[in-house]
Formats: C-alpha cells, sequence, structure tokens
C-alpha cells in the first residue's frame, strides 16, 4: 500500500494486537477500518474506564521544576 501523501510504500508494524500502518517518511499513519475503535478500547480498559478530573497541586509558589512526563497509551504505540 501507497502513503497517499508521499507516494511511499508504507511500513506495518504491530501494536498491542493491532496492525498500524506508516509512512517512514512523512511519520503518517494510517488505519484500517475498526482500528482507532480498538485503540480507544484498550485506552480506556488501560485507563479504566473514565478518568477523574484531575486537580492541580499547591505548589504555593515553591514548584522545583519539572517532572517526568508519563507516556501516553497513543505516544508508546505510535512510538516507532
Amino acid at each position: 500500500m501507497q502513503c497517499p501523501v508521499c507516494d511511499v510504500t508504507l511500513q506495518m508494524t504491530d501494536r498491542q494486537g493491532i496492525e498500524i500502518d506508516y509512512c517512514p517518511q512523512c511519520r503518517g499513519i494510517w488505519l484500517d477500518r475498526g482500528e482507532l475503535d480498538k485503540l480507544i478500547e484498550r485506552s480506556m480498559q488501560e485507563a479504566g474506564g473514565a478518568q477523574a478530573p484531575r486537580t492541580q497541586p499547591d505548589h504555593r509558589g515553591h514548584h522545583q521544576g519539572k517532572h517526568p512526563k508519563k507516556k501516553s497509551l497513543l505516544k508508546e504505540l505510535l512510538d516507532f
């Protein structure tokens, strides 16, 4: 299959049992019918259903720099 943007042959990778086609040139991601729904479903299962709203901690002016970010599901899935 060719990338609709670059006309380069798409590469296929398997992430959590879902085949994802991506373009090695433009890094575009192409999903087949139903794959986005599967990604969303697995994301919700991993998160434990609906997430409670996050509250910001009270730093009272004592913020000590950045904390390491936790990788999101999509970042983890699409990190080629």
